[in-house]
């Protein structure tokens, strides 16, 4: 009786194409080192291109975070103007132009007219003079408010353009490390 043997035999492949790089002939220590150099250079590059990543997550998601008002840090003043400050405004805007109307219409009455105070539920006599003086003031505080709430409103737009900077920046910094790593 004849044995078959019904395992294959195995024989090595070698017209196999490697995926290694061939390997540099060794010419002393100098080959060595810019082998070496090579590799830690490589190594720095992907490091650096890492990190450089997570700084530009980071900043990107501090954007995010004023762009939606959500900024832990400063959240008060982030809130606010985001969410009221428009709302705010048109407030103080629609009091302003009342005031402005109701100084014109002080400014229209003879000296010897008389003017009333609503306070609570009771009219009160008021100066003529003691009227547009504190129409006046109320004027100049409603100015005020709205010169601080667009200084707010500017505050927070130069601090996302400086984050929106800051992230362009990194992603060009980005690009050159990839680009020289793509060279090398």
């Amino acid at each position: 009786m004849t044995q078959h043997n019904s395992q294959p035999k195995i024989i090595p492949n070698r017209n196999r194409i490697s995926n290694k790089k061939p390997e540099r002939k060794a010419r002393g220590l100098s080959s060595c080192a810019e082998a070496a150099a090579d590799s830690s250079k490589s190594m720095a590059s992907s490091s650096a291109l890492r990190e450089l990543q997570r700084e530009l997550e980071a900043k990107a998601n501090d954007l995010s975070k004023i762009q939606k008002g959500k900024s832990y840090i400063h959240i008060c003043v982030y809130t606010a103007a985001l969410e009221s400050n428009h709302q705010v405004r048109k407030k103080y805007t629609i009091q302003l132009g009342e005031n402005e109307l109701v100084l014109k219409e002080l400014d229209l009455l003879s000296e010897d007219a008389n003017v009333f105070k609503l306070i609570g539920p009771v009219l009160v006599k008021q100066d003529l003079a003691e009227a547009r003086a504190n129409v006046r003031k109320r004027i100049e505080y409603i100015s005020a408010e709205l010169k601080r709430l667009d200084a707010t409103l500017q505050d927070l737009e130069e601090k996302q353009n400086s984050k929106k900077e800051t992230i362009l920046k990194l992603q060009q910094r980005a690009q050159a490390l990839q680009a020289g790593k793509a060279k090398a």
